[in-house]
């Protein structure tokens, strides 16, 4: 077993830590919790700063909670945030529990005894609490001065914008959650970003109120990239943990595509490596840099733990296809929505079954068809530089006939000029 504040601290993940949380975590297993928001039906990578976390916290012999919000997600944190987000419904609230609760199945253990992972759902407990009951119980105990003292309070109060009671009083219900978990199960540490460090205190500040009790709260880093981007976006959008949302091969290239600043610092917060494999591959990657060792060690690990073996596998082959020499036969084992994820961002174009019928040339296809070149002309410059492939082939000639039967998957022709250009027909 591993010491849990150290391998935070050595990976660089530790932001803030309660003064005796380290010798409590050192007495023996703890129960301790960290919040999801179901804000989608799906988690990104922007959250898995905090299931690492967990994993390292089950790894260490303490016992994980996840919580997800089916109660706070409909009230929405201010923290971290400029405007009020759009409040959910029960049924959206209900689909996105499910495909939150599968995923992070994947990563925890749930079925080990002693220190097995544990979900659950605020909405649990506060299904049946009346607004009346909350504010007596609850609200008594925490003035509005410690409120408003919060730094996501305060920047709301402070700008244009304002912040509604709905949103002000969450802080009140994530500090019951904290309460209700360490008075029923006995967790008595909450474990969250830098940017919940306000709303784990008032939970640590509830337990010590309503009930004389001690609980404690550690945050981890926020990820940010070095070039001052947001972590997990990328141009489409974000980089999604469901591969119906972000395919496997999208997923590994993220990682794949990391700076070597960047995967210095993600290589210790997304993987399992220890210390002494991640200083080997560093000096290994430092020896051939454009090898990109670190980035295809965190790639491979982080989309086999989130995906499979064999998702990995299809990202590898859908890579070789696009950038090596892959085999067309690869596209032949894909559904039509998975070609055209790999081929997004490329130019499409459709071209008339009944003209391929007939046959048509490769000038003609090119130049009359598609966008990709102005003229027939410059097709055939293209082709005598010997920069054009169509389906993988080289074109030799542009008086080169096409028709139906060269159709991949009856549907595609892959046309590639260059090394990386693509340019992709579709047969209608």
């Amino acid at each position: 077993m591993t010491n849990f504040v150290d391998e935070l601290r050595w990976r660089g993940m530790l932001h803030d830590i309660m003064p005796n949380a380290e010798d409590k975590l050192n007495e023996g297993m703890c129960s301790g919790y960290i919040g999801f928001d179901p804000t989608a039906d799906s988690l990104h990578v922007g959250h898995l700063t905090q299931i690492m976390t967990l994993i390292h916290f089950q790894r260490a012999g303490h016992k994980p909670y996840a919580l997800v919000g089916g109660a706070t997600g409909m009230v929405g944190d201010p923290s971290g945030k400029s405007a009020e987000r759009n409040l959910l419904n029960d049924e959206t609230l209900a689909i996105n529990l499910a495909g939150i609760e599968k995923q992070l199945a994947q990563f925890l253990k749930f079925s080990d005894e002693g220190n097995g992972a544990m979900m659950v759902n605020n909405a649990d407990w506060f299904k049946s609490f009346s607004f009346l009951d909350f504010i007596r119980d609850v609200g008594k105990h925490i003035t509005v001065n410690y409120m408003m003292a919060k730094d996501s309070v305060k920047k709301r109060l402070e700008g244009e914008t304002g912040m509604s009671f709905t949103e002000f009083s969450y802080q009140l219900v994530q500090g019951y959650d904290f309460y209700y978990l360490w008075k029923n199960h006995n967790c008595s540490i909450q474990m969250g970003g830098s940017d919940q460090w306000g709303n784990i205190l008032t939970g640590t500040e509830l337990i010590r109120r309503k009930d004389a009790g001690t609980a404690y709260g550690v945050t981890t880093q926020l990820i940010k990239k070095s070039d001052g981007t947001k972590f997990g976006k990328t141009e489409s959008g974000a980089i999604w943990l469901n591969p119906e949302k972000t395919s496997p091969y999208k997923f590994y290239q993220f990682w794949l595509n990391a700076t070597d600043t960047d995967v210095k610092m993600w290589i210790r917060i997304f993987t399992l490596f220890t210390q002494e494999e991640i200083e080997k591959l560093e000096a290994e990657h430092d020896a051939a840099p454009h090898l990109r060792i670190l980035q295809k060690a965190l790639a491979t690990d982080i989309t086999i733990r989130t995906h499979s073996e064999e998702a990995l596998e299809t990202a590898l082959k859908t890579s070789e296809f696009l950038f090596g020499n892959g085999a067309l036969s690869f596209l032949e084992t894909l559904s039509h929505e998975h070609v055209l994820e790999i081929f997004e961002g490329v130019p499409q174009f459709v071209v008339s079954r009944t003209e391929l019928a007939e046959g048509l040339d490769a000038a003609t296809i090119l130049a009359e068809k598609t966008t990709a070149f102005p003229s027939k002309g410059e097709v055939k410059k293209t082709v005598q530089g010997g920069g054009l492939s169509i389906n993988k082939e080289k074109v030799t000639d542009i008086a080169t006939q096409y028709t139906e039967a060269n159709l991949i998957n009856d549907k595609y022709i892959i046309v590639q000029k260059g090394k990386k250009n693509y340019f992709l027909l579709i047969a209608e």
